[in-house]
């Protein structure tokens, strides 16, 4: 049974920075893709990060690049995420997930972990 644990969210000022933590159990972590997702308060799931197995692909949208870094560590089978120079439009629960497939969907989520800017 796969898992996912999401840890590292917290309340920080804006133009600070955490760095989120996800850790996979239940599978072959290492041949995942692994994707970031976000959810503010009455919006939709965004997409903010993806990467491949390999390490050497990743994506974000416009709306994170150059301030968040999705990396993975497949011994530890974790998958983090560097938000840095935060603004309070990056408010929302954060979620992270895993496609074991070459699809495009992700079958696997984690609980999600709460990431509050203050202005």
């Amino acid at each position: 049974q796969v898992q996912l644990v999401e840890s590292g969210g917290g309340l920080v000022q804006a133009g600070g920075s955490l760095r989120l933590s996800c850790a996979a159990s239940g599978g072959t972590f290492s041949y995942w893709r692994m994707g970031w997702f976000r959810q503010a308060p009455g919006k939709g799931r965004e997409f903010v990060a993806t990467i491949k197995w390999s390490s050497s692909s990743t994506d974000y949208p416009d709306s994170v690049k150059g301030r968040f870094t999705i990396s993975r560590d497949n011994a530890k089978n974790t998958v983090y995420l560097q938000m840095n120079s935060l603004k309070p439009e990056d408010t929302a629960v954060y979620y992270c997930a895993a496609n074991p497939t070459s699809g495009t969907s992700w079958p696997y989520w984690g609980q999600g972990t709460q990431v509050t800017v203050s202005s």
